[in-house]
């Protein structure tokens, strides 16, 4: 989308339609750009709202994880934990999926637990380990649904400053100068219109005076 100021343009009529047609979509443009601007807001809104559930819901169960880990901790120490926690397979996996919210990718996380069996023994461990791998395990859907609201509001967020941008430099930058630009071709093919008037007038003075003579 070519954009000229007045003063650099050619003031013919195929200019005048060609910058009115620019002007045309430039409009346009930006009533789609709006109707984004706006869904983005909404969308952002709502994902806002989704986070501080999200948030909300991991504060209990993570702190009870944290006093469950911290009990393990102090009953079996740091290095057989540690060991115990090294030598036991995953119990969560996640599948990333991505979904398109007005034209952004927004990746989707779905947790699914695996069957493992006991990977350590009874003489090596006590109950505050189970009670702390329960615990987490419980945490870990809202910590990741949390994380994936709070991405999705990143991303939205980067792409509601990119329209926005958009915007702005049709509204203030690129609109305008087409508007001044057609003022200018209007002005100038008028004036024109008025010498070309002004001196057929004189002309035709001119031939009359000859015929009368």
């Amino acid at each position: 989308m070519s954009v000229a100021s007045g003063g650099s343009v050619l003031p013919t009529k195929i200019e005048l339609i060609g910058t009115r047609k620019r002007l045309q979509t430039a409009v346009r443009v930006k009533k789609v750009l709006d109707d984004k601007r706006d869904v983005l807001l909404k969308r952002v809104d709502e994902m806002i709202e989704r986070a501080t559930i999200a948030r909300d819901e991991i504060s209990q169960p993570l702190s009870d994880a944290y006093l469950a880990l911290y009990d393990a901790y102090l009953k079996l120490g740091p290095l057989r934990l540690e060991g115990i926690a090294a030598n036991t397979p995953p119990m969560v996996e996640a599948d990333v999926s991505v979904r398109r919210v007005v034209d952004v990718d927004i990746p989707s996380i779905k947790l699914s637990e695996k069957e493992v069996g006991m990977t350590y023994g009874f003489a090596d461990s006590n109950v505050a380990v189970d009670r702390a791998s329960r615990q987490m395990r419980k945490a870990l859907p809202s910590i990741f649904r949390a994380a994936e609201y709070e991405n999705a509001i990143f991303r939205l967020a980067k792409e509601l400053e990119k329209t926005q941008r958009l915007l702005n430099a049709l509204e203030y930058m690129i609109i305008p100068r087409y508007e001044t630009s057609i003022r200018f071709i209007q002005a100038t093919l008028e004036e024109r219109e008025r010498e070309e008037f002004s001196r057929l007038k004189h002309v035709k003075k001119i031939l009359e005076k000859k015929a009368a003579e």
